[in-house]
């Protein structure tokens, strides 16, 4: 008699996982996250996510590993209440006082004069 394992997920899935479930004929138990819940699960995927995109070896996998990152930030937006181009606004003032990352710097260290 063979023992059936079930996988055990305890993480956050996009919208229509539970869908694709059902249409499978597959059972399963899952919830709806309380807000601070919810925005506790979406930093733990992005670090999964962000793994995932460093440990690409091909131009397609990393295409799609920064979609789920991009996704990731529109949800932890939704729960700010903000929007993407509010988001996009921090990033072009921080880009403009800062700069951003074009030109591939790398900085050793720096000596006190």
């Amino acid at each position: 008699m063979g023992v059936n394992i079930i996988p055990i997920y305890n993480k956050l899935i996009r919208d229509r996982i539970l869908e694709i479930l059902e249409s499978k004929g597959l059972t399963y138990n899952a919830y709806t996250l309380l807000p601070d819940q919810y925005l506790t699960e979406i930093k733990k995927k992005l670090y999964e996510e962000v793994k995932e995109f460093d440990e690409t070896t091909n131009e397609m996998d990393a295409i799609e590993e920064m979609a789920d990152v991009l996704e990731l930030l529109h949800a932890a937006l939704k729960v700010y209440g903000k929007s993407f181009d509010e988001l996009e606004a921090v990033r072009i003032k921080k880009k403009d006082e800062r700069g951003g990352f074009d030109k591939g710097l790398y900085l050793i260290d720096v000596q006190d004069k």
